[in-house]
């Protein structure tokens, strides 16, 4: 550990030997770090992923500059299937370390493979896909578009956990099983997991319960069973035995009765039942070719309503993907990334990739780690941006080309609102090019911000002439 200002190694004392800066605070803020890193590993090495994002995140709120924490995060990322993220925690890990730096490597196996960057890229289209079925109620063919994403991509547990959902929705709780099981294989603490997984295992262990719960009828003990043949025959006990003659008779006057109550009695009843049942049937097939014309036409209406949504999503998806196929925002956020690491002076060039991308998409409505990468290389980008469109502007503003110099002063004062010349040169350049509202809010704003300054007293003037006081 060493010292934040002098960078001398410290001692066992609160204090650094050289400076003699009092680092005690710094040294706690240190150690903090350090635990949550040491926690995450352990937390990593059980699988518990989830609970390791979470302390390895906390790591890099102590110690930002922690390499080997940011590394973790990114592998643990990956690891869930979050290609971006991780993608983006190793490009910071390796611009705060550029030299001998295992990220190097995380990233180099990604670039070098050109089939693995397409199946990230088709992963993340195909996620965003389903995602927009899922909020058009096409529910079948998110289904299939997260079946393709988990055929790419097998530990993407957010597209897990979304097919569970899915299969939730539909009742097939064995499938909505599997796809959590295989969740909790890849993390096994992640909150929606276990919260869904509950839920299936409730609803699957009613089931079981209510197919066990029937009920067998006994045979009676006053009886004698008996085999014959296949069959089993049941004769009540009890009965006397009759003479060979009383029996003949009584079986004949017993078949003449049955004869006489099948013919007057039992065969009418049959033959009614069964004109019932026919009519009955015949009602049922009318009712049921009614519904199924109902329902082909209300399929032929879906059919031109979902063939007009295609063609405008297929024109929606034209505007999003490359000629080659990948996702043009990702491309071109990878093509920023990879100009910062290759040259990070070059801000103008790094400003334009990020430019287009904000032209394609609304930033706020991208993921967390997307929209976070984004500020990032602004954030980086932003001071360099403001030297060189300031040496620009004030160049054109000195050769009076006052149109010319407004562009790059607004950069300035975009980028570095601390800039009290650049403001004051633009409010000028507003000012020449007969902007008069533009130059009016841009005065104010020198004489608040700068007060007792020569272009304050200035910028007062301009103001009076154009208020016409």
């Amino acid at each position: 550990m060493n010292c934040y200002y002098c960078g001398c190694r410290l001692s066992e004392h609160d204090f650094c030997t050289k400076c003699g800066a009092d680092v005690s605070v710094y040294k706690k803020i240190m150690y903090a770090s350090n635990h949550y890193y040491n926690d995450g590993l352990e937390k990593a090495s059980v699988r518990d992923l989830t609970g390791a994002v979470k302390s390895l995140r906390q790591s890099l709120k102590f110690n930002k500059d922690n390499i080997e924490a940011r590394n973790l995060l990114g592998l643990v990322y990956f690891e869930m299937g979050e290609a971006a993220p991780a993608l983006s925690e190793w490009v910071i890990s390796k611009n705060l370390k550029p030299n001998k730096n295992i990220a190097d490597d995380y990233i180099d196996v990604i670039q070098a493979n050109a089939s693995r960057l397409e199946t990230i890229n088709q992963t993340t289209k195909k996620y965003n896909q389903a995602l927009a079925y899922c909020n058009q109620d096409s529910l079948d063919l998110a289904i299939i578009q997260l079946k393709k994403v988990l055929s790419l991509n097998p530990k993407f547990v957010r597209a897990h956990q979304l097919l569970a959902l899915l299969y939730m929705n539909n009742e097939d709780w064995d499938k909505a099983g599997k796809e959590l099981r295989r969740c909790y294989q890849i993390d096994r603490s992640n909150t929606t997991t276990l919260r869904y997984l509950k839920e299936v295992d409730g609803v699957l262990n009613l089931e079981e319960a209510s197919k066990s719960g029937g009920r067998k009828r006994n045979v009676s003990e006053d009886a004698v069973k008996y085999q014959s043949g296949n069959e089993t025959i049941i004769q009540p006990v009890g009965g006397k035995e009759k003479s060979g003659i009383a029996a003949l008779l009584q079986i004949g006057l017993g078949i003449g009765i049955g004869i006489a109550a099948v013919w007057f009695l039992i065969l009418p009843s049959r033959v009614q039942d069964e004109r019932e049942k026919v009519s009955a049937e015949l009602r049922t097939v009318s009712e049921q070719s009614d519904a199924k014309s109902a329902t082909i036409d209300d399929l032929n209406q879906q059919i031109g309503l979902l063939t007009t949504q295609n063609e405008t999503l297929q024109g929606q998806l034209e505007d999003y993907v490359g000629v080659d196929g990948t996702l043009s925002i990702m491309d071109k956020m990878i093509q920023a990334i990879q100009a910062y690491m290759e040259n990070p002076e070059d801000a103008v060039a790094i400003e334009g990739y990020l430019d287009a991308i904000a032209g394609e998409v609304e930033i706020t409505e991208t993921s967390e780690s997307f929209q976070a990468m984004y500020q990032k290389l602004r954030t980086e980008i932003g001071p360099k941006l403001a030297d060189q469109y300031y040496d620009i502007g004030y160049e054109a503003y000195m050769d009076e080309k006052f149109a010319e110099a407004i562009p790059s002063l607004e950069k300035v004062v975009q980028y570095n609102q601390e800039n009290g010349f650049a403001l004051y040169y633009l409010g000028n350049c507003y000012k020449e090019t007969g902007e008069k509202e533009k130059a009016i809010a841009i005065y104010k704003r020198v004489i608040e911000e700068i007060p007792n300054s020569e272009r304050s007293r200035k910028s007062q003037q301009f103001l009076d002439e154009l208020e016409g006081n």
